[in-house]
């Protein structure tokens, strides 16, 4: 149970008098929690933050045991985001999805590629909370309850889709989904494709559309909520208009 990984923290707890435990985002281990020692230390805490880039030295008995990681920070991580407030929210909400969401030593490389994504993305205002709508639809579709919005699950049209199904996760058309239009979830146009302008409300329809997914595929079947740090990034966001 031995390897050397890159990896995200994603968050990190005092264990005894001098240690931590850290939970990460492996690259190609997935989801690892581990025993840091000597992780209260002043010069350890700096990248033991939630989005701080390491490699891992992880070490475990057995699969079964609490493994213990030797950590090398890479670059300046989260520090370049302390002069932006909403960025961080972001970012916690972000390590709270992926650590709530993943399962625990399950590989999932999309999941890792998709953080390091959206993690880039924090440098720039007016992007990143679409970049973490489309974070979110990675997590689902690796996680296997991805969305279909190739096409029209009612006509099989490509053209106009403006709704998802709640209960399928599939795009509906305009024309298809007229006469149902209060029960289906709204599709922002960003979401189908890169070329798409980001209009008014577009980044809270996406929100809210992940959000409907990752409850009902994800969190309502382990009983537990969406988290915290998710519900208080989209308050931020609606604060500073950004929805």
């Amino acid at each position: 149970m031995d390897f050397t990984d890159d990896a995200f923290v994603l968050s990190a707890r005092s264990h005894g008098d001098t240690g931590v435990i850290v939970e990460l985002l492996t690259e190609g281990h997935g989801r690892r929690a581990a025993y840091v020692a000597g992780g209260a230390s002043r010069r350890m805490k700096p990248f033991l933050q939630a989005g701080a880039r390491v490699v891992a030295d992880y070490r475990a008995r057995t699969s079964d045991h609490l493994g213990s990681a030797r950590l090398e920070p890479v670059g300046e991580g989260p520090s370049a985001l302390f002069d932006d407030p909403l960025a961080l929210t972001g970012l916690a909400a972000a390590a709270g999805v992926a650590q709530g969401a993943l399962p625990e030593r399950e590989p999932h490389p999309g999941a890792f590629l998709a953080f390091e994504a959206l993690m880039s993305a924090f440098a720039v205002p007016d992007v990143w909370p679409a970049i973490f709508v489309r974070f979110e639809a990675g997590l689902l579709e690796d996680l296997g309850f991805g969305l279909d919005l190739s096409r029209c699950a009612v006509t099989g049209t490509m053209d106009d889709l403006v709704w998802v199904s709640p209960r399928t996760g599939r795009a509906v058309s305009r024309e298809a989904g007229g006469p149902y239009a209060d029960k289906l979830l709204i599709l922002p146009p960003f979401m189908l494709g890169a070329q798409a302008g980001l209009g008014d409300g577009d980044v809270g329809a996406g929100l809210h559309l992940t959000g409907h997914f990752l409850e009902q595929f994800v969190f309502h079947p382990q009983n537990r909520p969406i988290p915290p740090a998710r519900v208080w990034m989209i308050d931020k966001l609606r604060e500073a208009g950004r929805l």
